[in-house]
């Protein structure tokens, strides 16, 4: 008996709904594209309890006729290709056929459409991927799909579905996609009754912008332009350095004006700030990325959310080119041209030694990577290959050398004059000789001898040193030596491989404090060692544990604003504001919600800076995972408790006095967890004596 059979088509369409729907946000995605293919002008969402009950997304696009009203509910019916050869030349956001089967499949789906010419518009209901009715019905110019009850017959699946204010959060975040990507398209999204989102027709995308993130936001962008047209044009905005954010969801990523989720643009991203901006921190961002058709692929994934570019590492030298010079531009960084572009003049000549060999090779290869005019840098160079140069060229060891000299050729000269003038001085040249022309590898028979009386004295006086001005030696010293390089003493051991962390157990209530590194690190023994404490997460730790405890007896101090302060949310953060308001306040925040999305901060938890209650309730707002909106509400308050904690700790580069260190240590002890802060990181390290004893070789 055959064991292969085919699948009925409703059970065909079910697993495609696993691909192609995974939250009532794919719903939506699907249907807006699918509206902005259609031409529309004014594209509506109404959404009611997180899409799982409503979801209706209305049109004035170009609609459809009765027979292709019908038609578009075939699985793999669609009017953006007929043939494979148009797979490698895709311009519209859908064309795969897949989504409307598939949401009929799972939801009860009722579709009304008309055209510019029909007498009537057609309605046509599903429901379980069944049709049940198609009639008559009136409607203006355009489409409107009304999807309800999403999951209502695969119940395994709706039970995955995430908390209503979460869904909310995820419909809200794909319109705000879409509104940016199309500014010439008004969208309006409607949630529970209550406007969401409302932006009328914009000339452009810093009009848009302004519509949806209000003044303040536009105040950071800096615009960028850049790329090279046959691979890559980047354009849009991205945020000064002064305005970081602590995840990725201020970050709009477009491919050919489709909204896309992508590492590689992202670390190109990232990759432009470097330097600039901390671990761990992002910019905001809005990207464009314009490429030829055939330089992309659309079709890697039934949701369209992923791309991949033929020429990768052409395309993330483009974005991350075209963000340095935004940066460059607004002076936050140096031109590539000043910093790495010397003139032939200023080239070193090639180094003889292998570690000479290794840096040129190393420097070549970053200024291939990072030329702007580069058509392709990681082309030339794989990516591979230049982290294998750069790990070459890293030391694993410190290094440090005598005190600089200004030019080691002239430096030379200078001594040999002075050395007619004081006899005295000849010794100590030729020391420094010796020691500059062994660390050169000179030859063995340079002309250095012993004199009669133990004394380093010069011989042959045809190969040794002239005070003329024409010395063979200088001559033969600088073919063998590259300017401005000092010879260096001995590489230093680090203390890296003995530094650890440190137990709980292991500490003990007598820590005595030394003094400060860099203001920023406590230094201190006790009986095992050395120990580095960081401040900044040690004051962390003792604020988490205070306003935990404060929360759980409702004791949360507050200090009153003399002048509420305002500020306008974006509509991802509005969407979430209200289910987090109440934790919000039992921290000892005051807040008001006024008009739109308009919030105003009355008072702040005492500890916090009150300049500082603003950005720490944006980055709340922001970083506060959005899929545990809808968990525990003890988890929300540890995010809370860790993102107060953090904004009202001590920073680093701040002084402290011993009282200050002694009391922080005291009060660190006393915690839940004196060994990690809230957010896992490492608040003390140890250097134990016997890793001491054993750097130095004395066990």
């Amino acid at each position: 008996m055959s064991k292969i059979r085919l699948l009925p088509d409703h059970v065909a369409n079910q697993i495609a709904a696993g691909e192609v729907v995974e939250r009532p946000a794919s719903v939506a995605k699907e249907l807006v594209e699918n509206a902005i293919d259609a031409g529309a002008m004014r594209i509506s969402i109404d959404v009611e309890a997180g899409g799982r009950r409503l979801l209706k997304v209305s049109d004035d696009g170009e609609g459809m006729v009765r027979d292709d009203s019908v038609l578009a509910f075939e699985r793999h019916a669609t009017s953006k290709i007929a043939r494979s050869e148009d797979l490698v030349n895709i311009s519209t956001l859908g064309f795969r056929g897949e989504a409307l089967a598939a949401i009929a499949s799972v939801a009860r789906v009722e579709l009304t459409s008309k055209t510019d010419d029909a007498a009537a518009a057609t309605r046509v209901l599903i429901e379980g991927g069944k049709m049940r009715d198609v009639k008559d019905a009136a409607h203006p110019r355009g489409t409107t799909i009304v999807v309800r009850d999403l999951f209502f017959n695969v119940p395994a699946r709706r039970k995955f579905l995430r908390s209503e204010a979460t869904e909310s959060f995820h419909l809200t975040n794909l319109v705000t996609h879409y509104a940016l990507a199309h500014p010439e398209i008004a969208f309006a999204l409607t949630n529970n009754g209550r406007e969401a989102l409302r932006t009328a027709a914009a000339k452009d995308l810093r009009e848009r912008a302004y519509q949806i993130f209000g003044a303040e936001f536009l105040d950071n962008l800096l615009e960028v332009g850049g790329g090279h047209p046959q691979i890559a044009r980047v354009s849009g905005f991205v945020s000064a350095p002064r305005d970081r954010r602590t995840s990725r969801d201020a970050q709009y990523l477009f491919v050919n004006g489709r909204f896309v989720r992508d590492r590689l643009i992202s670390r190109a991203l990232s990759e432009g700030y470097r330097a600039i901006l901390p671990h761990g921190v992002y910019p905001a961002a809005l990207l464009f990325i314009e490429t030829p058709l055939e330089e992309v692929d659309v079709n890697v994934h039934p949701a369209k959310t992923e791309v991949r570019f033929r020429r990768a590492a052409a395309v993330a030298d483009a974005v991350r080119d075209a963000v340095r010079s935004a940066l460059a531009s607004a002076g936050y960084v140096r031109t590539e041209a000043k910093a790495e572009s010397p003139t032939a003049g200023d080239q070193p000549p090639a180094q003889p030694d292998s570690a000479g060999f290794a840096n040129a090779m190393s420097a070549a290869g970053e200024a291939q990577v990072n030329s702007p005019g580069s058509k392709a840098g990681f082309e030339n160079l794989a990516a591979g290959e230049y982290r294998a140069t750069q790990e070459a060229a890293t030391q694993p060891r410190i290094e440090f050398s005598s005190l600089p000299i200004e030019d080691e050729e002239s430096s030379i000269e200078n001594l040999a004059d002075r050395a007619l003038l004081k006899s005295d001085t000849v010794r100590d040249l030729e020391a420094i000789m010796r020691q500059a022309v062994a660390s050169h590898e000179v030859s063995p028979d340079a002309p250095i001898a012993i004199d009669s009386e133990g004394g380093e004295g010069v011989t042959d006086r045809d190969d040794s040193l002239e005070c003329d001005g024409s010395t063979p030696l200088s001559k033969a010293l600088s073919s063998q030596r590259t300017p401005k390089t000092t010879p260096s003493l001995p590489p230093l051991n680090s203390a890296e491989k003995f530094a650890r962390e440190v137990s709980v157990e292991s500490l003990s209530t007598d820590i005595r404090p030394l003094g400060q590194l860099d203001e920023s690190f406590i230094i201190a023994t006790d009986n095992e060692g050395l120990l580095l404490i960081d401040q900044h997460v040690a004051h962390e730790r003792i604020l988490f544990d205070k306003y935990r405890a404060l929360e759980s007896a409702r004791l949360a101090e507050s200090q009153q604003l003399l002048i509420p302060e305002t500020f306008d949310l974006t509509p991802a953060q509005a969407s979430i504001f209200d289910a987090i308001a109440v934790e919000l306040e039992s921290y000892g925040f005051e807040l008001m919600r006024l008009s739109g999305r308009t919030v105003a901060i009355k008072a702040a938890p005492a500890d916090l800076p009150a300049g500082e209650a603003r950005n720490m309730l944006a980055e709340i707002l922001d970083t506060v995972d959005q899929e545990k909106k809808g968990t525990a509400r003890e988890t929300l308050r540890d995010d809370i408790a860790a993102s107060l904690a953090c904004h009202a700790a001590i920073k680093v580069n701040m002084p402290l006095s011993p009282e200050k260190m002694r009391w922080l240590i005291d009060r660190l002890l006393k915690t839940s967890s004196p060994t990690t802060c809230p957010h896992g990181r490492p608040v003390i390290l140890r250097l134990a004596t016997r890793d001491i004893l054993k750097g130095f070789h004395r066990i």
